[in-house]
């Protein structure tokens, strides 16, 4: 086979026995073999004469196919029933920017720039978000009413659901219970899968498209003010895909509906006005008879 000496093939099935549970390829047999010095041949060669001798790689072992979490039942599917949070970095200004979104009408609701990513971002960046959507009452409230217990993980009494990945500020013990203590229930997606918090990787990642001056700005206060106006745009101005082409305000405070329902219409009643008005030229024009023809 391919004009190999005896030796050759001696050496090939050696290096099998020897290093084919490290190397787990007939590349890297391949090389192996005059790395040390010993053989040289090409990997096809190598694949041949372990084919031949009906010698073969263990496969590696896959890992078992995971299921996404699904949402607790209490959690509504209306704004400010589940929020989402991510971290995303702009290295020109060397800051790290948590984003909150609200995961059903998709409303950027705010952000903290900080050269930190720790729970204390997180503390701060949920305490200005519940005052700016008017739940701090209702923190407040569970307070009063003795319901908040940090020792026991009651599901049906939450405030909302922050969902996130696995990142170490969010799985903190400080971040777990200050979500205890505001009466917010955690959901994490699966490690290593960002299409688990796809809603929030879709915000970071038109951010930074839409946006790329924010790439550029080096001094941190003119990324914050900057991000401020991004927000304000991405919010009222800019037509969101996911929510029916409507504002992620006119989603959240409930006018989303009745304009996509106004479009349908406005689409239906456009559909019937060309349909008139071809109907009528054709019922005015001349129409020749047989009779007509000469």
């Amino acid at each position: 086979m391919h004009g190999l000496l005896a030796w050759e093939v001696t050496e090939i099935m050696a290096l099998f026995d020897e290093w084919g549970e490290t190397d787990k390829s007939h590349r890297k047999l391949a090389h192996r073999g005059s790395y040390l010095d010993r053989v040289w041949v090409s990997p096809s060669t190598v694949r041949r004469v372990l084919s031949v001798a009906d010698k073969h790689f263990r496969p590696l072992p896959r890992p078992g196919k995971s299921v996404r979490k699904p949402f607790p039942d209490w959690a509504d599917y209306i704004p400010n029933s589940m929020w989402i949070y991510d971290t995303t970095h702009f290295t020109r200004a060397g800051m790290a920017v948590l984003i909150i979104e609200d995961l059903v009408s998709r409303k950027w609701i705010t952000e903290i720039v900080s050269f930190e990513e720790t729970s204390t971002q997180v503390e701060i960046a949920f305490t200005a978000a519940l005052d700016s959507e008017g739940l701090l009452a209702a923190v407040d409230a569970r307070h009063d009413d003795g319901t908040v217990d940090l020792g026991v993980d009651d599901e049906t009494r939450p405030i909302l659901l922050a969902v996130s990945d696995n990142g170490p500020q969010m799985t903190s013990g400080s971040t777990r219970e200050f979500m205890a203590m505001c009466a917010i229930a955690q959901h994490f997606g699966r490690p290593g899968t960002p299409t688990d918090q796809a809603w929030i990787e879709s915000l970071n990642g038109h951010l930074k498209l839409e946006y790329p001056h924010l790439l550029a700005i080096r001094d941190p206060q003119t990324l914050r003010a900057e991000l401020a106006v991004a927000r304000v745009h991405y919010n009222t101005i800019r037509l969101h895909a996911g929510i029916g082409y409507v504002t992620p305000d006119d989603e959240h405070n409930g006018r989303g509906e009745a304009i996509r329902k106004a479009r349908e219409a406005g689409l239906e009643q456009a559909r019937f006005r060309r349909l008139a008005h071809h109907r009528a030229g054709r019922d005015n024009e001349d129409t020749q008879g047989p009779d007509d023809v000469v």
